[in-house]
């Protein structure tokens, strides 16, 4: 069944075009992803399809009575209201069925209008609505009902709007960035969510494993094109490697059939035929194709930093409190050179606090933080970056450096810099007020990078990036030769750049874990006992100690399965090391994937046994 239809659109401001004569189509049960580069008019598409805005040219149409509930980066809450009733205040169809059974309440002798509400109630389960409600808000960790919206944090707000989005059950959900200001554990039981409800589902969203693991399309609109791709992230960098090499042959033989008529062209007399105006025009069209080139740039940097001392950082017994709130509880740790620490945990443990902490722009209550004296920080911090009015793209980078030095002598100037990170040579001069929210993020980082730093701290460096902006930092921070301290929950990013992790288990309990996030989640999720909050530790003393103890044959397979764990981990690491390396050839990407994904599958059973057997050895 068809939802939204969107036909020939175009939209552009003043002189600047986003896009033009765009067309595709929103069926039920859809969960579509749009993906394109900053700037390029996503959320202008939202807002359309959501009717916020309007198009140039072209129109949208969409089927009658369809509910269409928009989560947008920005909520219009009334803050003098509680949570409760900024649910009940919220565009809910159930609202209104249970205040018209209310009203048929008041009103006995009128029947026919108390039965037409009693079986809208039971149409649509309005009667458990509360508890409903309750629970979604429960499982956002938004628990009391009577707080005040003044009182939420920004991550807070952002889940009570999603809150409200999932509790109005909607015909089609428009998301816009869903994941930004949502710790791991939400990003993940929202992942859940919106794989097992049967929804329909047009986002636009960074998180690769999001889309791995959520989307059953995924739209791009690349160089002003809209390329469609029924499968998920896997199956859509196969596809569109595959659409890339074949653009390239087509390009070639556009350039050889160019260099003919070209030679045609120069030896035609001024005298023309209507035949040869035709052919004229045709060398046009031939010449537009043949010089095509795509905005794409990788980044192989061989940067020199300045030199980095034996003494880098050192915490020594650090302690921070903030009333009741405890951030760091006498940590220690001595940073090495080359380190690639990830750093994880839910919204407010403190994880950018402590980044203050480690720069000296927050003192700690006691301990100390020592900093080498050849230690250059690049901080890039979720404020953003202050600019003045006025100010171009390339003047803003250049009052932080004019150039990077690289090895043999070489250099990379503020200009190729921001060329590498995606802003043309004509973007470079424009007025930075014209820039999108990504965009902004991304001249940031440049601003960062361009100090070349030897010790860099990035705090939610993937929030509003697009994918394409993502693979350049990463390429960038693979080749990085300093220290890296990052906040993500970019799991995929985490996976990609990080060697270990800290992580922030709250009330000043902080965990140095030896591997990325994935690795993290594979151990952690191997604890049930420990991460039940709903379990009693006592019972489930008492639980094992009922379980039989282990026979001759088990012992037997405990053993086995403990040399099968050992191989198959070492196949995963090898394929995984293919990705990471970018190895793989583009037709056997589908393929791998399949493999790795079959691996992990396959390891969590023969973990899930191990644990069953060990617990019986005990």
């Amino acid at each position: 069944m068809n939802y939204i239809s969107v036909e020939n659109i175009s939209k552009s401001y003043g002189e600047l075009t986003l896009f033009e004569n765009l067309s595709f189509g929103i069926n039920k049960g859809q969960k579509i992803a749009l993906i394109a580069k900053n700037g390029a008019g996503k959320t202008s598409i939202l807002n359309i399809i959501a009717g916020l805005d309007s198009p140039n040219q072209g129109q949208i149409s969409s089927r009658k009575n369809l509910f269409t509930v928009y989560l947008s980066q920005d909520d219009n809450f009334e803050d003098h209201l509680t949570l409760e009733e900024t649910v009940l205040k919220s565009d809910n169809p159930i609202v209104k069925i249970i205040e018209d059974y209310n009203t048929a309440l008041s009103n006995p002798d009128d029947e026919i209008a108390y039965q037409k509400a009693f079986e809208k109630m039971e149409q649509y389960n309005a009667w458990d609505f509360e508890t409903q409600y309750s629970q979604i808000l429960s499982k956002l960790k938004l628990n009391d009902l009577n707080q005040k919206v003044s009182q939420l944090s920004g991550g807070q707000r952002k889940r009570l709007a999603l809150a409200v989005t999932l509790i109005n059950k909607p015909d089609l959900l428009i998301l816009d960035e869903p994941t930004n200001h949502l710790d791991l554990d939400m990003i993940e039981w929202l992942e859940n969510y919106f794989k097992k409800e049967n929804i329909t589902l047009f986002m636009v969203t960074h998180d690769r494993y999001f889309l791995e693991r959520v989307c059953n399309e995924i739209l791009e609109l690349d160089e002003g094109e809209i390329f469609s791709y029924k499968g998920n992230y896997s199956y859509y960098l196969q596809k569109k490697e595959e659409r890339l090499q074949q653009e390239q042959v087509s390009l070639g033989k556009a350039k050889l059939l160019f260099k003919k008529e070209l030679d045609w062209m120069r030896r035609q007399p001024k005298a023309r035929t209507t035949k040869s105006k035709s052919r004229i025009d045709d060398f046009f069209k031939i010449k537009e194709e043949a010089q095509k080139r795509r905005n794409d740039h990788k980044v192989q940097l061989e940067i020199v930093m300045e030199r980095m001392g034996s003494k880098i950082i050192e915490i020594h017994h650090a302690s921070k409190r903030f009333d009741n709130l405890t951030i760091l509880d006498k940590f220690e740790y001595f940073f090495k050179k080359d380190e690639r620490i990830g750093i994880i945990g839910n919204n407010g443990t403190g994880k950018s606090t402590f980044l203050n902490m480690i720069t000296q722009e927050l003192p700690v209550d006691s301990g100390k933080i020592i900093v080498g004296d050849t230690i250059k920080f690049g901080y890039f911090t979720q404020s953003g970056i202050q600019v003045k009015e006025g100010q171009k793209v390339i003047d803003v980078i250049k009052e932080f450096g004019e150039h990077i030095p690289l090895s043999k002598g070489r250099s990379i100037s503020a200009g190729q810099l921001l060329e590498k990170f995606l802003f043309s040579r004509k973007r470079q001069y424009d007025f930075v007020e014209k820039l999108s929210g990504g965009e902004r993020k991304r001249l940031f980082l440049c601003t960062v990078l361009i100090q070349n730093p030897n010790f860099l701290i990035l705090d939610e460096p993937t929030n509003d990036l697009d994918i394409a902006t993502l693979t350049v930092l990463e390429d960038f921070l693979l080749d990085y030769p300093g220290c890296l301290l990052v906040v993500s929950h970019d799991r995929y990013f985490m996976d990609k750049i990080v060697d270990h992790l800290f992580v922030f288990r709250g009330e000043g309990v902080i965990e140095d874990f030896p591997g990325n996030y994935s690795d993290f989640r594979t151990y952690d999720d191997s604890k049930p006992l420990e991460n039940n909050p709903e379990a009693s530790p006592k019972e489930d003393i008492e639980k094992i100690k009922e379980l039989p103890k282990i026979s001759y044959q088990e012992k037997k397979e405990f053993e086995s399965i403990e040399k099968d764990i050992a191989k198959l981990e070492l196949k995963k690491t090898e394929l995984e090391n293919l990705f990471v390396e970018q190895k793989v050839p583009a037709e056997d990407i589908h393929y791998l994937s399949m493999e790795l994904q079959d691996l992990n599958n396959l390891l969590a059973k023969y973990e899930e046994r191990w644990l069953e057997l060990s617990l019986k050895m005990d």
